[in-house]
């Protein structure tokens, strides 16, 4: 039955995209018929440099198996040094993780233009697999 658990499990996956960079993209997947997995969530903000380490975390143990952050690299229109700051953000989570016994490659960054449907697509899937041999974070999260 463990087998059929695992082949059965499907992970979840937040991402946090920019609404001027990254949410284009993603559209565009869509409007073009690209496939990624169903369980795959977005959240809408602004600029990826205003993603806060605790909601990140709060997602994880509220039973999101992975969080990407589709940033907005160096095309950010609020702020220079949006990729540094959204880099050190997921550094904290990922240290806070480690602390915790969490694998840290459940927490993902990479730049997503405004027309990388393909990149955006390519990504999901590959965090998919990644998730799926880590397994259900809920073995990972202490009681």
């Amino acid at each position: 039955m463990a087998a059929q658990e695992e082949k059965a499990f499907v992970p979840k996956i937040l991402v946090f995209s920019s609404e001027k960079i990254s949410d284009p993209a993603i559209d565009l997947a869509g409007l073009l018929k690209k496939h990624y997995p169903p369980t795959v969530y977005n959240i809408s903000i602004p600029c990826t440099s205003g993603v806060k380490p605790g909601w990140i975390l709060h997602a994880l143990r509220s039973g999101i198996d992975g969080v990407f952050v589709a940033s907005d690299g160096t095309d950010c229109a609020y702020r220079s040094d949006c990729s540094d700051v959204t880099s050190a953000t997921i550094r904290a989570v990922q240290e806070t993780l480690k602390e915790e016994g969490i694998n840290i490659a459940r927490v993902k960054m990479a730049a997503i233009c405004s027309v990388c449907a393909d990149p955006f697509v390519n990504h999901m899937k590959s965090f998919m697999e990644s998730l799926k041999e880590m397994g259900s974070i809920k073995n990972e999260l202490k009681n």
